[in-house]
């Protein structure tokens, strides 16, 4: 049974039933040596604004699980301390239980192959705000070619909920007032994404969707192929192996699946647009 640190942490990460089980177990026992690594390379870039999750560490997969529950109450203590809302602050780091969800229906069972993008997180400066995830980062080109500023906000889309135009148009506002308000030195005035939905292919297949009417928001500046991204992200499978046995029922999932029928290659998009 958690105890009650235990419950405020899968509460705080959004955690519930069989994976808070499993969490609780590993929280039972002292962090070993390879835990309190992980912590310590997070607690590291804590407040630094990285762009790039911790990609290689001697910690297994489960040592990062471990990890990132310890840690998250340091960083749910820094987003407070910046004046930021408790409940954003729950908001972005609830994505954690999101991705271990995620991970049993790919998988089947416990754990967390995303536990690398979930360090983005732990640095304290990538915030859910309504629909989207905004993570301030430094402007990965020169300043100039983003009207002079040298901050900007990479976009991502969780998978939990609908993209109409509304919800992201109400995202981005608060992400306007949002990052003004609790970082007014770090001046943004651009908002980049790098996404299989800004394929070009989806927005002429599939013209009057949503997902095509978040693809025409960015000014589009190269594309590279990622053959798996949109079968992992539209059926949350690895690879590219049994193919015929997924579903065909939704207009995407045809798109996605007759696309690479005929040979072609899925693409990431990568655009950006003024806030």
């Amino acid at each position: 049974m958690a105890t009650s640190a235990q419950t405020e942490i899968f509460e705080l990460l959004d955690i519930s039933g069989d994976d808070a089980a499993e969490c609780s177990t590993l929280l039972a026992t002292p962090p070993s040596a390879a835990v309190l690594q992980a912590m310590a390379a997070m607690q590291e870039r804590l407040g630094t604004f990285p762009l790039d999750s911790i990609q290689a560490n001697d910690a297994s997969e489960t040592d990062w699980i471990e990890a990132l529950l310890r840690f998250a109450p340091a960083v749910h203590s820094y987003h407070v301390g910046l004046g930021i809302s408790p409940v954003v602050s729950a908001a972005s780091l609830g994505d954690v239980g999101l991705q271990l969800r995620i991970n049993r229906r790919v998988h089947g069972g416990f754990g967390l192959d995303t536990w690398s993008w979930l360090t983005l997180h732990m640095a304290g400066n990538l915030f859910r705000l309504g629909r989207l995830q905004f993570h301030l980062v430094r402007n990965t080109e020169s300043a100039d070619q983003h009207n002079g500023s040298a901050w900007e906000l990479g976009v991502h889309i969780p998978e939990d909920g609908g993209l109409s135009p509304a919800l992201v148009d109400a995202s981005f506002a608060e992400a306007r007032g949002f990052f003004s308000r609790h970082f007014p030195d770090k001046r943004v005035a651009t908002a980049t994404c790098d996404s299989w939905m800004l394929d070009p292919y989806l927005v002429e297949r599939l013209p009057d969707s949503n997902i095509a009417s978040f693809a025409r928001r960015f000014t589009l500046d190269r594309c590279t192929d990622a053959p798996t991204d949109a079968v992992y992200f539209t059926f949350r499978q690895r690879g590219l192996q049994d193919l015929d046995k997924l579903p065909r029922e939704t207009s995407l999932q045809r798109v996605v699946l007759e696309r690479i029928d005929d040979g072609g290659t899925w693409q990431l998009g990568h655009g950006h647009l003024a806030l």
